[in-house]
């Protein structure tokens, strides 16, 4: 089968396994991924209140309840109002001011685009049937191709591609700004899609059936109107939906509760109801797996991030749970059941630990019985990255110390054999991904890194792979090296993070630095190939550092746990002893050090902004999280409080505070110069946290800037002018303020 369209969002990324490249950073292939599978578990769970609990509770006041009085800025969280909007239409038009004549910024907007428009891009592809599926931006389709081409065309420099939508075309004809989100296509045939369009770059969709031999869509076909959520094919004129389907059909985050089974000729309001999940669920889903042969169907339940339940749909609709710990991502895939685990567990007299992969066949799983074999167990350097399912193998991907490492699994006789992915570079960023795990073991593999252009080649497990495309050198390398290091930070762990520098620095204290972070979600930071980067910051002269803070997934589930809720200021402290470092190294100063971030990331900028000022001169901070008292009341934001805690229970306020940047902030103390980016679209990270620590630091009288996007979604930017418009900002912001 394809894997399940359904998606969850950490506050910085959707993540999606259809519509995607292969080379996605998320490597799971396997075909069922149930939502929650690809984050980790938390340390511990809010227990269920009892009934007097509950009624005590309510009646107190919630410290997320402020007033105007209280928050003079809270006008600004209105999205589309009118003042809200003249507020943003000002700030704007004050830093086009600065920016829009600048010649060097001209150039590098310029050069940015040129880049991102490039044909010289690999063209990432996804295979269905006989065909290679690839979506496509570039200079004269601004809002992109679907199209497709043959494997044999494929191999070509410059492939003939058959164009199957023309998005640009679409939007002009409906008047929509439609900005592509990914498509499902139903086997065998391939000749039917259910296409997902977002207005602007939201996370909220609608979906549509097409028929691909005519390129059009399907007259009264299957349509799912604007909302979060998901359409997925069963068979050709059933399908599973899960939407917003009326009043009280959402979940608290704004995610489907209800998953229906939806025939073809009835209105989706006559769709008949699997299962209703709880308000206060993250997400609910049904998806199809379509593996000949294995033919089945499931339901999620995603609780919360690293908190799901999986269920086996029977022809009758009834449900058979996988009785998997909830905190484990579940993968099914052929014959087989995956289990990635988020904690120890204890079963069938057999201790596994926290981070191990365990496979064993689904149906005797169901059956009852409980012996694994143990396909991957980390070590204190060694961390699961990804895998991937071809016909006849399981292929690992291992983090150690930050650097992959590709492990082959082949079931033998005695069980399972282990081996070096035959031809795989030593050195680099690598990901691998099936080409068409039903039929083949064949595989695509990518391979990156700061300084080395990302290569795509083909291969079959065995064999040497073949290069089939490759970056051309996007920006002038020459003279610079990549080195890891490793800081200190307060409570004595030892912190990775790569810096990319002139071999020829002189560590006199005098380089412009950037340090780049995310910490969250158990997403890694792994090196790869970045022209903007490149182009906006080290021709530039700047040195370029990312930290591999806790938070992360670097190390696996420990390395994430260590900084959840609590204990999320170890994120902060891990980010900190990284920039002091640098100091301390002598590779920089407060002077010339910026910080960059987005998202959860943009977390992590203001808390470096509010908590050590003194460790830096300017930041740029992306749609970013900053008024935790109310983060989990705006859009997506409850679907987080596993991540950060909820400030309205009791007792949780009193950590959160500490690491709420809006709060944090003193009218009165001496903060780094900080631009603000983000997006009026984004359905994600509400834009008025951005607006509103804007606004407090303005008031204050503070050395601060602000753009935000109108289209974009979270992602900042819906087409390539608007995302090298705003990288351009962000790198020519700390050039003005580092390079002085």
């Amino acid at each position: 089968m394809r894997p399940s369209t359904q998606f969850l969002a950490t506050p910085d990324r959707v993540i999606r396994s259809v519509g995607q490249p292969f080379s996605f950073a998320w490597q799971r292939s396997p075909r069922l991924l149930v939502a929650g599978s690809l984050l980790s578990l938390i340390a511990c769970w809010i227990q269920p209140l009892s009934a007097e609990e509950t009624v005590k509770l309510e009646s107190q006041p919630k410290v997320s309840d402020v007033t105007l009085a209280e928050d003079p800025h809270l006008g600004l969280e209105d999205v589309t109002g009118e003042a809200a909007l003249d507020w943003v239409r000002a700030r704007n038009a004050k830093t086009q001011g600065i920016f829009d004549p600048a010649p060097e910024f001209i150039r590098l907007k310029d050069d940015l685009l040129k880049i991102l428009d490039s044909d010289q891009r690999i063209p990432f592809v996804a295979k269905h049937g006989e065909h290679y599926y690839n979506f496509w931006r570039d200079q004269k389709n601004v809002r992109g191709l679907w199209r497709r081409t043959t494997p044999e065309e494929y191999r070509k420099e410059s492939p003939a591609w058959e164009i199957l939508l023309d998005l640009d075309a679409l939007a002009a004809a409906e008047g929509e700004n439609w900005v592509w989100s990914g498509v499902s296509m139903l086997r065998p045939d391939y000749d039917r899609a259910l296409i997902n369009l977002s207005r602007g770059g939201a996370d909220a969709t609608v979906t549509r059936e097409f028929d691909v031999p005519s390129r059009s869509f399907v007259k009264n076909g299957f349509e799912r109107p604007e909302a979060k959520g998901r359409l997925g094919w069963i068979d050709r004129d059933t399908v599973f939906v899960a939407t917003d389907f009326g009043d009280g059909s959402k979940t608290l985050s704004g995610y489907p509760r209800i998953a229906k089974l939806w025939k073809r000729g009835l209105p989706m309001s006559e769709a008949q109801t699997i299962y209703e999940g709880l308000p206060e669920d993250m997400y609910i889903s049904a998806s199809h797996d379509d593996s000949p042969g294995f033919e089945r169907n499931f339901l999620s339940r995603t609780i919360a991030f690293y908190k799901d339940e999986l269920y086996l749909i029977g022809e009758d609709l009834g449900l058979t749970k996988v009785d998997a710990p909830d905190s484990a991502n579940k993968s099914v895939f052929h014959e087989y059941l995956l289990l990635e685990l988020r904690e120890p567990w204890s079963v069938g007299g057999r201790d596994y630990a926290a981070g191990s992969l365990l496979l064993t066949r689904f149906d005797d799983f169901l059956a009852g019985q409980r012996q694994f074999d143990v396909a991957f167990e980390p070590t204190e350097t060694t961390s699961l990255a990804g895998y991937t399912l071809t016909r006849d193998h399981l292929l690992i991907n291992i983090l150690d110390n930050v650097k992959n490492r590709i492990e082959v699994l082949t079931r033998d006789g005695a069980g399972w054999r282990r081996e070096p992915l035959f031809g795989a570079p030593e050195l680099g960023t690598i990901s691998v991904s099936a080409v068409d795990a039903d039929e083949s073991n064949e595989y695509f593999m990518t391979t990156s890194g700061y300084l080395t252009p990302t290569t795509l080649s083909w291969g079959v497990v065995g064999e040497a792979p073949e290069v089939l495309k490759r970056l051309p050198d996007q920006f002038n390398t020459e003279g610079l090296r990549v080195t890891q290091h490793f800081a200190t930070s307060r409570d004595g762990t030892k912190i990775p993070y790569f810096m990319v520098a002139s071999e020829a620095l002189k560590f006199d204290s005098n380089n412009p630095t950037l340090l780049y972070g995310y910490g969250g979600f158990e997403i890694s930071l792994t090196p790869g190939y970045s022209p903007t980067v490149g182009r906006g910051w080290l021709e530039a002269g700047g040195v370029y550092v990312v930290a591999n803070i806790r938070g992360g997934g670097e190390y696996g589930p420990r390395w994430h746990q260590a900084a959840l809720r609590a204990n999320r200021l170890r994120a902060y402290e891990d980010f900190a002893a990284v920039a002091q470092d640098l100091i301390d190294r002598r590779v920089t100063s407060v002077k010339r050090l910026g910080v960059q971030g987005g998202s959860n990331g943009g977390l992590l900028v203001g808390n470096m902004v509010t908590l050590y000022p003194e460790l830096f001169s300017a930041a740029v901070c992306q749609v970013p999280l900053l008024d935790m008292k109310r983060y989990h009341l705006l859009l997506a934001g409850a679907s987080w409080v596993a991540e950060y805690g909820d400030p309205d229970v009791v007792g949780e306020w009193d950590f959160i505070k500490t690491f709420s940047p809006y709060q944090n902030l003193d009218p009165q103390g001496q903060y780094p110069a900080v631009l603000f980016t983000t997006s009026t679209r984004d359905d994600r990270v509400h834009p008025g946290h951005a607006r509103k620590m804007m606004a407090k630091m303005e008031a204050a009288g503070m050395d601060v800037l602000y753009y935000e996007n109108i289209e974009g979604g979270h992602g900042g930017a819906a087409n390539n002018q608007q995302r090298a418009y705003m990288t351009a900002l962000a790198y020519q912001y700390l050039q003005t303020k580092l390079f002085e």
